[in-house]
């Protein structure tokens, strides 16, 4: 991905068929089905590709077992058929993992393992594998960890796991492969309209030199997730809002909690969620909260109560009782959700299928949604633009598209598992020089270096917390590795010693909110709470 090459193509001020606004899941999902179908694409994302939701999930590509407690079966269905998906086009960053749900009641036992089974029958043929009731003995050896008093037995399901940010990176790739253009620090300012008022264009300012365009198509798309409402508003000021966020917190801690190749998940908790603990990049994350919140953010901060409710529950069912002082990071994000129906309802309440909205000036957008649906989010977006604007039909290319980095039979042992086809490069650039970032995350130079040759990595947030997951995993370690990766950037990017400087000091300050003080209880702005 070339940005300079990119931006060129932009000033030749040609039109484009889709604009589409927005660089998480949705946005990219939708870019690659509309490139797939043979339109002229553009993508456009304010900060950098996956910044906020996008690579704040629960790494997990799911049917979802809580949407099925809800009797929302066309969602499970829908999100089945797409894990199953997902499995095949991008093994390199998908897998099938196995989750067990101890039992502590006879109850237990037949609820979840009846539930399981028609979780299992509702995926068909794309199902990861049965689920089966295991014994007591059973149980201990998958989760070596885990509470033994009244344990009577467990369940194991399987469902998939992923990297998010690295999967958004490479839907960029396998954009711009197929054809299309994609741009991060692209902010869109405003919409163009015709002299009828139908929207035809968008102006954006390039975030990096501060140079502004007017770009034209004929669609535009609003994939914005958690700031739909702030592009819906430039369409018609004053526009009831159509989304609420919800936050979702995640604490990661280190692997010896929970050794071991298998999940732990948490059918019920008080908040009436689930609960996971998954081994991931050699860690474990542990979460998620829900949490509804006024004002949407591109850093949200986890409220203490969040924090402490993680490692309270997670306790009930550990040996070893995680407290403040092990958490290696703790991240936010933000759940997009349709806006509730009725007074009272709860953000959990709320369905997670998308819905788009077309208004009278055409400007086309999506809310709600899931991971693991983008494909699928994608397909009915485009299919929307072509029924409205009555533009010839044509089928998705996506279904069973390979996408960029597609490699089979990847162990998740090695260090650079998940770039897939390119790690081979990378190896070849590490063979020449071997230099660490953090032989603690085991991090090198080369792979800073591949991140702003071929990833379009314009800051040092980008390279230690979407990249590579260094922020995520160790936050104290990120910022002790900070200026190393500076160092690296800056001769790559033409940039000076001040660059460096401002670069360090604003990755400081956005780690601080990783980063649990542990001789202070946290104490948030619970204003942002509602």
């Amino acid at each position: 991905m070339n940005r300079k090459a990119i931006l060129e193509k932009i000033k030749t001020g040609a039109g484009w068929d889709l604009v589409v606004i927005g660089g998480g899941a949705t946005g990219l999902g939708t870019a690659l089905e509309a490139v797939s179908r043979g339109y002229q694409v553009l993508l456009l994302e304010q900060s950098d590709f996956a910044k906020s939701t996008s690579s704040k999930s629960t790494k997990l590509v799911h049917g979802g077992v809580r949407y099925l407690a809800q009797g929302d079966v066309a969602l499970v269905r829908e999100a089945s058929i797409e894990r199953g998906l997902l499995l095949k086009n991008a093994p390199h960053l998908v897998r099938n993992l196995s989750f067990v749900i101890p039992l502590y009641s006879f109850w237990d036992k037949f609820k979840y393992t009846i539930g399981l089974k028609v979780y299992d029958w509702i995926a068909g043929r794309l199902s990861l594998g049965s689920s089966v009731y295991i014994r007591k003995k059973e149980v201990v050896q998958k989760l070596p960890t885990v509470e033994q008093k009244g344990l009577t037995g467990g369940v194991l399901y399987h469902d998939g796991q992923f990297d998010d940010s690295r999967l958004a990176l490479n839907l960029a790739q396998t954009v711009v492969e197929k054809g299309g253009f994609v741009l991060n620090y692209a902010r869109v300012t405003g919409l163009k309209k015709s002299p009828e008022g139908q929207v035809c264009g968008v102006d954006m300012t390039d975030m990096e030199t501060g140079a502004s365009y007017s770009i034209s198509a004929k669609a535009v798309i609003n994939a914005t997730g958690v700031f739909v409402d702030d592009v819906l508003q430039m369409d018609k000021p004053g526009v009831r809002k159509s989304t609420c966020a919800s936050q979702g917190v995640h604490v990661v801690l280190d692997r010896s909690f929970l050794p071991g190749d298998h999940a732990l998940m948490i059918p019920e908790t008080p908040d009436g969620r689930v609960l996971f603990a998954v081994p991931w990049h050699d860690k474990l994350v542990v979460g998620t909260t829900d949490t509804p919140v006024e004002s949407a953010s591109l850093e949200p901060v986890a409220l203490e109560q969040e924090i402490q409710f993680i490692l309270d529950t997670a306790s009930q069912y550990l040996v070893r009782k995680p407290s403040r002082k092990d958490v290696l990071s703790v991240f936010a994000g933000l759940r997009p959700l349709a806006a509730p129906q009725g007074d009272g309802q709860k953000t959990k309440e709320i369905s997670r299928s998308h819905k788009i909205i077309v208004t009278s000036s055409k400007l086309f957008t999506i809310i709600g949604g899931k991971w693991t649906t983008y494909r699928r989010m994608g397909e009915d977006m485009v299919n929307k633009v072509e029924e409205t604007l009555q533009l010839p039909k044509t089928q998705t290319g996506t279904r069973h598209m390979k996408i960029h980095g597609y490699q089979e039979g990847v162990s998740w042992a090695d260090p650079l598992y998940f770039y897939g086809s390119d790690a081979a490069a990378i190896r070849d650039m590490i063979a020449e020089d071997g230099s660490w970032i953090s032989e603690k995350l085991q991090i090198r130079k080369a792979q800073v270096v591949w991140a702003v040759q071929e990833e379009m990595a314009l800051a040092v947030e980008d390279v230690l917390a979407r990249r590579t997951r260094a922020l995520l995993l160790d936050a104290e370690e990120a910022v002790r590795v900070a200026p190393l990766v500076a160092d690296v950037m800056a001769p790559l990017l033409g940039k000076d010693e001040s660059w460096k400087e401002a670069q360090v000091e604003s990755f400081k300050k956005i780690a601080s909110n990783y980063i649990i003080n542990n001789t202070t209880p946290l104490v948030r702005n619970l204003s942002t709470a509602i």
